[in-house]
């Protein structure tokens, strides 16, 4: 298949330019005709070639938000879905994001429905994505549930904010603990090894360790243990995105100390509450709808809870009573959900259970760091420190080492 750039007229007149994989000039001419273009010229390109750097490429949440948020306004406008497509791949400017709504387009001139399309793309367009598009080319409502989809993308996309803000300083500050202390054991400690040695004597315990631990790693064994350490790293996030893994992992995470599993809790309840009332509100059947924010939750025992709950929602049982017998939901929130279903109001409840967990989600991270920066200024002053204080203590004793 070669790519050849074609220019052509709309039946409205408009003149586009795009291009496009065909056999020959013929083929591709045939194609254009049959979409009812009027070709006004073609040319060969070459061969489609792949992008090596594709599979290494990613689409950001942000770019997404915009695409989603243009996407609305222009069909909110009346332009015609493979009309505001083209506009949307021209304007576009992450280069993976542009190659899939080129790809979006092509289907939908093929005759595929909008979200058929999208659903061909997942790990750019997820299953909360595709169904609320497919709800909305049923109800008629694209550009409202696009707008939706905008809003829910941003919101989770605050909520991963707010805890990368609280994980990334005790991350950085750890690295750069560990990157230090590996430092002065690897470049420092055996200088003062080799004139405590020169001088002879005993020198204390914290000394010896420091200088046991610089042996091991200016050593062969260092470098195993620094691979060692990789190599675990790599397994572990591997291992957390198994089933098993995410089974272990999902209660740990939830039963860390020091308000880690609070904030944890926290995220999730909101994000199954936002999710569940968006795509509620949408229009999406409810059963479809939990099924989907178990998926979406981020979290295998609110994924377990959820879709235990719909098994239960399917024989008649109200949506509050199974979410009462999970321990991960809290009465407030199943209370809330009750009094929804009473009022016929289940979506205006959901989202005000998102927001009060989102503004306690702000509060408990603030509290978080508050504890942690000084806990880390501890760690980091205890691992230098102490390799300083090991390195300086034998001075103490210089005298006695000399004679």
């Amino acid at each position: 298949m070669a790519v050849f750039a074609y220019k052509a007229r709309s039946r409205q007149g408009e003149i586009l330019q795009d291009k496009i994989e065909g056999s020959d000039q013929m083929a591709v001419a045939s194609e254009l005709r049959r979409q009812g273009l009027l070709v006004i010229d073609i040319k060969e390109q070459g061969a489609a070639q792949k992008d090596l750097l594709d599979p290494f490429k990613s689409v950001k949440l942000s770019d997404l938000v915009i695409f989603t948020r243009q996407f609305a306004t222009m069909i909110n406008a009346g332009l015609p879905i493979v009309r505001t497509l083209y506009i949307l791949s021209e304007q576009t400017t992450n280069k993976k994001l542009q190659g899939v709504v080129v790809l979006v387009r092509k289907d939908v001139e093929a005759g595929l429905g909008l979200s058929e399309a999208l659903a061909k793309h997942p790990k750019v367009f997820d299953k909360l994505y595709v169904e609320m598009v497919r709800a909305g080319e049923i109800g008629g409502i694209l550009d409202g549930v696009l707008q939706r989809v905008a809003s829910q993308l941003e919101n989770d996309q605050e909520l991963r904010r707010k805890v990368k803000s609280a994980m990334t300083y005790p991350t950085v500050v750890l690295i750069i603990a560990v990157l230090a202390a590996s430092f002065m054991l690897i470049f420092i400690v055996p200088i003062f090894a080799k004139m405590f040695e020169d001088l002879g004597g005993t020198l204390p315990l914290p000394t010896r360790v420091a200088m046991g631990a610089s042996s091991v790693l200016t050593s062969i064994w260092g470098v195993f243990l620094y691979v060692g350490l990789g190599l675990g790293i790599f397994f572990f996030l591997r291992w957390i995105k198994t089933e098993s893994g995410r089974k272990v992992w999902g209660r740990v995470v939830l039963k860390m100390p020091a308000k880690i599993g609070d904030v944890v809790q926290k995220v999730a309840l909101a994000r199954f509450a936002r999710t569940f009332g968006t795509l509620s509100a949408a229009g999406v059947p409810i059963l479809q709808a939990l099924e989907i924010t178990a998926t979406s939750s981020g979290n295998w025992v609110i994924e377990r809870a959820l879709l235990r709950s719909r098994d239960a929602i399917r024989e008649g049982i109200p949506i509050y009573k199974p979410l009462e017998e999970e321990w991960v939901f809290p009465p407030m929130t199943t209370r809330m959900v009750a009094i929804g279903e009473e009022t016929g109001d289940i979506d205006g409840m959901l989202i005000k259970i998102a927001e009060f967990y989102e503004s306690e989600i702000d509060a408990t991270v603030k509290a978080l760091t508050s504890i942690i920066e000084p806990l880390m200024i501890v760690v980091v002053g205890g691992i230098v420190g102490g390799i300083i204080v090991a390195m300086y203590l034998p001075m103490f004793k210089i005298f006695e080492l000399i004679e």
